[in-house]
């Protein structure tokens, strides 16, 4: 992986030097994992595993403090790492005029406020948005490769989650037999918190699984992933708790899952991702029951679980063969629950593949 990562970098240099720019500052944990393979995460969110200095000669810098030294000299030469210790916004701001930098662009999403005042002082600093994320959109073979594997867990533990389904069981005791089985079966960890709904909590889209227990005749809402060799996994299902589904939670089941196969089957490269969302609003606004549709339709999915593109009413860009999206109509009724199903598409050069 570490000449792939040298790829990256020299691709998001091309990008550096036709912007005339001396350097870029990457910040956001994602991409720097993605141009360097060092640390997703940071520890707390007033804290930072460090970032990574892209020049445009080429000698690129990865800045950490001494507790990620040892982990950062397996994915970097020693040599070009640059260890902060206190007053870490200073000392970074030494070493790029050190290092000549007098026009830096800067990942202006994932820069604080104080970042932002203490490196403008003797640095010229150019706000940018997306230059890394262009290039992660399109995923490589080997990317595709990891996310069906990703994709495959997690339809694992969909399967295995069934036996668990029982009068009785909680909201938060079936999330975390989830976890669990994400765990025990490859994952290092979650994508993200996992959604378990019963009833009328199925009716908001994000519920956060609590004490409720399941009964007869009640709807299940599923939302969940996760992360297996650094790329996660995202679907939902809905279930009917009961010998016969209710007549509105089936015919809601049908008009979903139609909505998503008629997105699915209108995948193209070239589509405006707002138009992909239309064709799911436009359906369910032909059956009357385009207002309990609340939401986007879907979201590209990789290292992170929300990655470019959003595909909502108003979203701008194009599919382009190699994404790798979400498609996720869903209905909500307050009264009783709602439906959502989703599935992890691949975009291909003539349509598009299921995960």
């Amino acid at each position: 992986m570490i000449h792939q990562y040298a790829a990256r970098r020299d691709a998001l240099r091309r990008k550096i030097q036709e912007l005339d720019l001396d350097g870029y500052l990457v910040l956001h944990p994602a991409n720097r994992f993605y141009l360097s393979g060092f640390e997703l995460h940071d520890s707390q969110c007033n804290e930072s595993a460090g970032c990574l200095l892209i020049t445009a000669g080429g000698r690129d810098k990865l800045c950490t403090d001494p507790r990620y030294l040892d982990a950062a000299k397996r994915v970097w030469a020693e040599e070009d790492i640059f260890v902060y210790r206190q007053d870490r916004l200073k000392m970074l701001l030494g070493f790029f005029k050190k290092s000549e930098m007098t026009r830096l662009g800067f990942e202006s999403r994932s820069a604080s406020y104080e970042t932002y005042k203490t490196l403008a002082g003797d640095i010229e600093l150019e706000p940018f948005q997306g230059l890394t994320e262009e290039l992660r959109k399109i995923k490589s073979q080997e990317e595709i490769e990891l996310l069906t594997d990703s994709c495959s867990l997690n339809h694992e533990v969909f399967s295995g989650i069934e036996g668990f389904i029982s009068n009785g069981v909680s909201e938060s005791a079936l999330a975390w037999q989830a976890e669990k089985m994400f765990r025990e079966n490859g994952a290092a960890e979650l994508a993200f918190a996992p959604i378990v709904a019963f009833g009328p909590n199925a009716a908001l889209p994000h519920s956060i699984p609590g004490a409720k227990v399941l009964e007869d005749n009640l709807p299940i809402l599923m939302d969940m992933g996760g992360r297996k060799n650094g790329y996660c996994s995202d679907q939902t299902r809905s279930f009917w708790n009961g010998k016969e589904p209710a007549d509105f939670f089936q015919r809601t089941l049908e008009l979903v899952q139609k909505a998503q196969r008629l997105a699915i089957e209108s995948v193209r490269p070239g589509m405006e991702l707002k138009d992909l969302y239309r064709v799911a609003y436009d359906f369910f606004a032909g059956q009357g029951v385009e207002k309990y549709f609340t939401h986007g339709l879907g979201h590209g999915i990789g290292l992170e679980t929300h990655e470019y593109p959003g595909i909502g009413p108003k979203s701008v860009g194009l599919l382009e063969s190699g994404m790798v999206i979400t498609v996720e109509p869903g209905l909500y009724y307050p009264d009783w629950g709602g439906v959502r199903w989703e599935h992890m598409v691949l975009v291909t050069d003539d349509g598009a593949r299921v995960l």
